[in-house]
């Protein structure tokens, strides 16, 4: 099938939009912290009972240790740490800002080569990643009247930002596990489980299970962390790593970037927010960069 990459990552976008909603409701209700826990849990249970069905074993046994280092790794930045940041930043300023912080991923990821690896950063990256700045910028200073006080709001900002690092790095590391050859199904199920373990023993260690658990009693919650868990981890984080083996990382990534585009009109919806003309023309300015970025 052709575009099969492209096509996966559009699909991965759609899922991270609402996926984002579901995680903005239940982190206002439970806590960002017990919803991370909480949705890696869940997602991890039904990508266990998938990865039995598809290939017999309930865990990639047949793996080798590289691939296990590469992706638990992957697991701990991207989940672990970049999405306990993304959903405090949907709680600070909502799903939208927090996820047009999220489209600096690629960025954040072209210039992490350029430092670390030496890859040679052209003039038309740097004007791209400059037109994606202005986008941003234009989005995060404007002021209305219903916004969030202004050290809440910058801070949801720099949460954002790091969340967005932390998927960048996710992503390089998953890549390189994706070439050693496996599935990306198995390659998300060890991300997975990595990351539950790391929290959960987190939990365990600050004593906080039970209050995790008590958090069940919120049904509103447990039905939007329910929704979230499928539409992120299992199957959108899945979609992704697909996108990724049959598309080049920079076209993937540009177009799982998508969801400011997306969640526009679903927060207007939802939670009606007003969204200004500045807002719009600022997130296609941004995603305009990250396009460019990868495209040109």
């Amino acid at each position: 099938m052709t575009h099969i990459g492209e096509l996966a990552a559009l699909a991965t976008a759609l899922c991270w939009s609402f996926g984002s909603i579901c995680f903005t409701i239940s982190s206002r209700a439970v806590g960002s912290n017990v919803v991370n826990r909480l949705r890696i849990a869940l997602a991890l249970i039904l990508l266990m009972i998938t990865h039995m069905i598809l290939y017999g074993q309930i865990i990639p046994l047949d793996a080798t240790p590289g691939q296990w280092f590469w992706f638990a790794l992957s697991g701990f930045i991207g989940f672990t740490l970049g999405d306990s940041l993304l959903f405090r930043s949907f709680v600070l300023v909502g799903p939208r800002i927090s996820m047009l912080m999220m489209a600096l991923a690629p960025v954040i990821g072209t210039v992490l080569a350029w430092a670390f690896l030496n890859e040679y950063l052209t003039v038309a990256k740097i004007a791209a990643i400059t037109v994606t700045l202005i986008g941003i910028t234009l989005v995060v200073t404007e002021r209305r009247q219903e916004d969030e006080p202004g050290r809440r709001r910058w801070t949801g900002i720099l949460i954002g930002i790091g969340a967005a690092s932390g998927q960048a790095l996710g992503l390089l590391l998953s890549k390189k596990g994706l070439a050693e050859g496996i599935s990306p199904i198995s390659g998300n199920l060890i991300r997975l489980i990595a990351a539950t373990s790391t929290m959960w023993f987190a939990a365990v260690i600050f004593g906080r299970v039970t209050s995790t658990i008590r958090s069940l009693r919120n049904r509103r919650a447990v039905w939007a962390i329910m929704g979230g868990a499928i539409l992120g981890p299992f199957v959108g984080v899945g979609l992704s790593l697909v996108a990724i083996q049959h598309s080049y990382i920079g076209v993937a990534s540009t177009i799982m970037a998508l969801p400011p585009i997306f969640l526009i009109p679903l927060s207007r919806f939802v939670f009606k927010e007003k969204i200004s003309a500045r807002g719009v023309i600022g997130t296609i300015i941004a995603l305009s960069g990250v396009a460019l970025l990868f495209l040109l």
